[in-house]
């Protein structure tokens, strides 16, 4: 996927079974940072010790949480906006 050359991603719900699946397409690709953004600790902590690339970024937040979305947008060329609120 050369549209993310060079580029820094952001995917929110980043451990969700849609966000699971992006990340394992597109980690092949030549992106400059993937960042992951979840509210699971745990889910995040697999996924890192899985994927052990250093071009990935884990940040614990929740999309309801409008200061914390902030934080993590900030340089972002791409949002997939993957997050699910469930009951």
């Amino acid at each position: 996927m050369n549209l993310f050359n060079k580029k820094t991603i952001l995917v929110t719900g980043g451990t969700g079974s849609f966000g699971n699946a992006f990340v394992k397409k597109i980690i092949k690709s030549k992106f400059k940072e993937l960042r992951i953004f979840s509210r699971d600790e745990k889910k995040q902590n697999d996924m890192r010790l899985a994927l052990n690339d250093p071009r990935v970024k884990f940040y614990i937040g929740d999309v309801r949480d409008k200061d914390s979305v902030f934080q993590v947008l900030k340089g972002i060329d791409y949002v997939f906006h993957a997050a699910a609120l469930k009951q």
